[in-house]
């Protein structure tokens, strides 16, 4: 997949501290983009930003925990004083620790939720006034091939990402169209997301599931295409998974 060259712009990236977020920071920094690289590990996040500095990327630390809405608004916030504006936000954070529903851990079903869900809707709420203001903007979510079969175990998980994908597809539906919207649903990546599963029965099968992976960079590479087309093109989704993958 290859994209054309774009302007320089500023992006929050959120759960930037690995994975997907963190390969989704390290492409656009070095196509030359402004990237707000947000997360709760900021450890993380500082080693990140001076890695790209290296190359001569921009990647600006910030600790943010998107499951508070006060936290999340005032993020965004402070990108726009300090850029004088917000241009992409790619809305990355999640959390995946799978389980049977008869497992009964209804505490990691509630931070599914609060992450992949209101998570995403706490960065639209947050961006979506800048955007309407400037007149342009780009709201990327990270779903999941999740959002499109469901398979044992991640019940949760996959109804958290069938939201996530709703409440993006809503959102292209009804912003204007200098508002650009993208789904990126990625199959199984490479990353520390099975790493939060405690449930054993969900242990075993993400270790046959996660046979075959594709690297975290395929899937900002995704991203890069759909934020280097012209004003007048919007992606709607892209799914992209391993080949072996069915």
């Amino acid at each position: 997949m290859t994209s054309t060259p774009s302007s320089p712009r500023v992006v929050l990236v959120t759960g930037a501290s690995s994975g997907i977020g963190a390969a989704t920071t390290r492409r656009l920094a070095g196509e030359g983009h402004v990237v707000v690289a947000a997360a709760r590990r900021t450890g993380h996040l500082e080693a990140l930003a001076a890695e790209c500095a290296k190359t001569g990327g921009r990647v600006e630390p910030l600790a943010l925990d998107v499951t508070d809405r006060a936290a999340v608004a005032a993020a965004v916030d402070g990108v726009v004083d300090r850029h004088g504006r917000v241009d992409v936000l790619v809305a990355n954070a999640g959390v995946m620790p799978l389980s049977r529903l008869d497992a009964l851990l209804v505490e990691e079903w509630d931070r599914m939720i609060d992450v992949n869900v209101r998570g995403l809707l706490h960065g639209i709420a947050a961006v979506l006034p800048h955007f309407q203001r400037q007149g342009s903007g780009h709201v990327v979510t990270l779903a999941s091939i999740g959002a499109h079969a469901v398979s044992p175990t991640a019940a949760v998980y996959c109804g958290t990402k069938y939201a996530a994908w709703a409440i993006t597809e809503g959102l292209r539906q009804e912003a204007d169209p200098s508002i650009r919207v993208t789904t990126i649903s990625p199959g199984v990546t490479t990353s520390e997301l099975a790493e939060s599963i405690s449930d054993p029965v969900a242990q075993e099968a993400m270790r046959t599931y996660r046979a075959q992976a594709i690297p975290a960079d395929a899937v900002a590479g995704a991203i890069s295409f759909a934020l280097a087309q012209p004003a007048e093109v919007d992606v709607n989704e892209i799914v992209i998974r391993p080949a072996a993958q069915r």
